[in-house]
């Protein structure tokens, strides 16, 4: 049974075995990177399966206007249970039907976030960061 919280505290190792587990691009070898992105998200939803992180929702918000879901990961185990719309669905909730939530999909999920009812948009912009391995 897998179980949701936004109560629970994750290590940075615990976060980059996530991401290699769901096979997302992170900088996973970076621990103080990582530390650094759980400390200064404003919000952190977890889903767990008898003690094992198994997905996270990490977002960055005003609570008021916009939010930045920066990260939504499940291990690819789990994945096709309805982990990550419930990981996005607790987000939305907490931010509230006022503040947009939006992101930046991966090539490879394209597909999957219509599915939760986003929409496509094409008037965003981007400075990309400086790749790292």
């Amino acid at each position: 049974m897998i179980t949701y919280t936004n109560k629970e505290k994750i290590a940075a190792t615990d976060l980059a075995q996530l991401f290699e587990a769901a096979g997302i691009h992170r900088p996973i070898k970076d621990l103080p990177r990582l530390k650094l992105m759980l400390d200064n998200a404003d919000i952190i939803w977890t889903a767990w399966d008898a003690g094992k992180l198994v997905g996270i929702a990490r977002a960055l918000t005003d609570f008021s206007y916009a939010c930045y879901l920066s990260d939504l990961a499940v291990a690819k185990k789990y994945q096709k249970q309805g982990i990550g719309k419930n990981l996005v669905e607790r987000v939305h909730t907490q931010i509230g039907p006022d503040v947009a939530l939006l992101l930046l999909a991966s090539p490879a999920a394209q597909g999957y976030y219509p599915k939760l009812k986003f929409e496509n948009i094409e008037n965003a912009f981007l400075k990309k960061r400086r790749p790292f391995a």
